[in-house]
């Protein structure tokens, strides 16, 4: 079996995650300054922030744990101003209010983004097939054929997310300026094998994926 997928099979099988139990009510009151770039709702107007509404919980409490502790995407890397901008804004938040944040968006409806026609059949090759000769997956392994993600294994959701968003973080992976997909490093390996096109298509798939 490729080693690729053992990797991934073996990380569905041990991720396990505990946090207190967030309580979306409470998360609607303090997420006022989230909103001024997500959205009220979660579903940011600005292509370069993400969405977050229609998240998985636990990866929404995971990357909010990693911003307020510093070791976020980019944080260390010097050209995350966005990221340590948000470590301030959370500096004042305890593990309840995170997960209260993250149950809040965690419920919101997600909205559906566009793909660009001439590059859908490109993307949904890599998205449905992957590059297998390359030993690179199908992104529907983790993230499900429909882009839902895999909430219990923390894999987000991608579906209708924004392509300048993806576009960024997926050149960071492969880059190596996104370290936080754990010691697997599933994602850094898998972007490592694509292409400035390949990513360009694959974001622009995925941003008209539902």
């Amino acid at each position: 079996m490729n080693k690729v997928f053992v990797s991934l099979l073996l990380t569905l099988g041990v991720v396990t995650i505990t946090h207190a139990e967030g309580n979306p009510q409470a998360g609607k009151d303090k997420v006022v300054l989230c909103s001024a770039c997500h959205g009220m709702d979660g579903n940011s107007p600005a292509p370069n922030f993400p969405k977050l509404a229609g998240q998985g919980e636990g990866y929404l409490l995971k990357q909010l744990q990693d911003i307020q502790a510093g070791t976020a995407p980019n944080a260390a890397a010097g050209t995350g101003r966005k990221i340590l901008e948000m470590t301030g804004m959370l500096a004042n938040f305890n593990a309840q209010d995170l997960a209260d944040i993250a149950a809040f968006y965690a419920q919101q409806k997600p909205t559906t983004g566009f793909a660009d026609p001439n590059l859908v059949v490109s993307g949904e090759q890599l998205f449905r097939g992957g590059k297998l000769e390359q030993g690179m997956p199908a992104c529907t392994g983790c993230h499900g054929p429909n882009g839902s993600g895999n909430a219990p294994a923390l894999f987000p959701r991608l579906a209708g997310q924004h392509a300048t968003y993806l576009t960024k973080q997926l050149t960071d992976f492969r880059e190596g300026l996104r370290t936080n997909d754990g010691d697997a490093q599933i994602m850094r390996s898998i972007a490592a094998k694509l292409s400035n096109k390949d990513i360009e298509a694959l974001a622009s798939y995925i941003q008209g994926l539902h």
